[in-house]
């Protein structure tokens, strides 16, 4: 199964983006393999865009920083659909529908 056309698009943004800052290609490509979701790499190059960072060290910082907020996130659905599973089993429970 390929990519989706804007997933396609959000890769390739970001990696122009990067190589246009002056990186080098794979560089950007560790970044955008690294974010891995449309979102986050579309986060990663309004970033650049708005922030201009000076060194790679401050991409890798902000790219392990979107990182964390989409794991975190991530975690945060899976605890509210385990509680909606949880609530509708006690109602059951309880005979509440």
């Amino acid at each position: 199964m390929s990519a989706p056309e804007s997933w396609k698009a959000a890769y390739k943004e970001l990696i122009d983006t990067i190589t246009r800052m002056g990186y080098p290609e794979e560089f950007g490509k560790a970044i955008a393999k690294n974010l891995g979701s449309e979102k986050t790499m579309r986060r990663m190059t309004a970033y650049l865009y708005s922030a201009r960072p000076r060194s790679a060290e401050e991409i890798a910082d902000e790219m392990l920083a979107i990182m964390s907020d989409r794991e975190r996130w991530i975690r945060k659905k899976e605890a509210e659909e385990a509680n909606a599973r949880y609530n509708e089993y006690l109602n059951e429970q309880r005979g509440i529908r």
